[in-house]
């Protein structure tokens, strides 16, 4: 049986899965409905967007993360992995390293980002 710590950070871990997803339709799939629905061209260009995005990603993945002491390699491994998709996230925010690979970098932090989470919440969370 899962610890009520434990059940908490696989909240978090769906909750982090979740906003990836979102931060993926935001990237892909809504500049192309903003093709067809003139309405939604500003929100697929919103800078704040992705602000809100990175705001939301960081306490999440942090208490997603957090093994209360484990320092296993797995963890070791997961964290950097997290910290690095949320770099991509901030460097996608910031439109660096250029305007034109914002997209490309936003989406592979996402990615990074959302396979931490569901490789923490299925590999169980056993914390120390």
């Amino acid at each position: 049986m899962f610890s009520s710590s434990t059940t908490v950070a696989r909240r978090f871990d769906t909750l982090a899965v979740v906003l990836s997803g979102a931060c993926l339709v935001h990237c892909l799939l809504l500049p192309i409905a903003a093709a067809f629905l003139p309405l939604l061209s500003h929100a697929a260009n919103a800078e704040w967007v992705h602000w809100v995005f990175v705001a939301l990603a960081v306490p999440t993945s942090f208490l997603a993360l957090r093994h209360h002491g484990n320092r296993s390699l797995r963890i070791v491994l997961l964290r950097v992995a997290a910290t690095l998709g949320l770099v991509f996230l901030v460097c996608g925010a910031l439109g660096w390293p250029s305007h034109a690979t914002e997209t490309l970098v936003t989406v592979l932090g996402g990615l990074i980002l959302a396979s931490v989470h569901i490789v923490n919440y299925a590999t169980g969370h056993n914390a120390a």
